[in-house]
């Protein structure tokens, strides 16, 4: 009797201190998941705010810019038939000047508004303040949706996409041809873009039915690579 009653109490105690063991591993395994956590939210908070820092940059970055190009370009704007919006667009939309309807050949006036605007643009957007943090210079060329011999609507979206971009690349091609540009045409060359979007954004009246006299546009847009930073930063984490 007082033999199984010491194997029952040893056995009693092996069970224990084998429950007591698993507990013990189990509680380590369990800080060392809590540690994990810890780090990877730290980690997070770090490239969260690294990616804040980003865009506040380049929020004030895009405000500098604005301000210089409006500081620059406010007294031509109007008699250029132009605007200079806060996304970085500077939009020509006086068609009178453009291109004759459905052609892709610059306009006398609108060359001579070109010579006059481009080479300050440039002098501005290729300065050491900014040079470094444009991703793109993209020259878009905008028509509206009508197209009086389309089959269809479809029909008339592809003539008027072929006709935006041969008229970007009329633009683009006139651009890098001008003398007051010439020290900078490696740099536009690598940043300058022709990019023909037919009636895919065109501009709407307050009534909300479309303008197709300020549709048929041509605009400069900047882009800046704060995206190009910012998916860096994601990548990485």
């Amino acid at each position: 009797m007082a033999n199984e009653l010491d194997y029952s109490s040893g056995h009693e105690v092996e069970h224990e201190e084998h429950w007591v063991a698993v507990s013990d591993l189990m509680g380590g395994l369990m800080m060392v998941f809590l540690l994990i956590a810890v780090v990877y939210l730290v980690q997070l908070e770090v490239e969260s705010q690294k990616i804040k820092d980003v865009a506040i940059l380049y929020d004030r970055l895009r405000t500098q810019l604005y301000e210089d190009l409006h500081d620059e370009f406010r007294d031509d704007l109007p008699r250029w038939g132009a605007e200079l919006n806060k996304d970085l667009s500077l939009r020509f939309y006086n068609t009178e000047v453009l291109f004759a309807h459905g052609d892709a050949t610059i306009k006398p006036a609108f060359r001579g508004i070109l010579d006059d605007f481009f080479p300050r643009y440039v002098r501005i957007i290729t300065s050491d303040k900014y040079r470094e943090d444009i991703l793109e210079v993209r020259i878009e060329g905008h028509t509206s949706s009508d197209w009086g011999a389309a089959r269809n609507t479809d029909n008339a979206y592809i003539k008027n996409m072929a006709l935006s971009q041969a008229r970007t690349r009329t633009t683009l091609a006139y651009l890098l041809e001008l003398p007051r540009v010439n020290g900078n045409k490696t740099w536009l060359k690598e940043h300058l873009t022709a990019n023909g979007l037919s009636s895919s954004k065109v501009i709407f009246d307050a009534g909300q039915a479309e303008d197709g006299i300020r549709s048929r546009r041509v605009e400069f847009r900047l882009r800046t690579d704060a995206e190009s930073r910012i998916a860096t930063i994601l990548k990485d984490m």
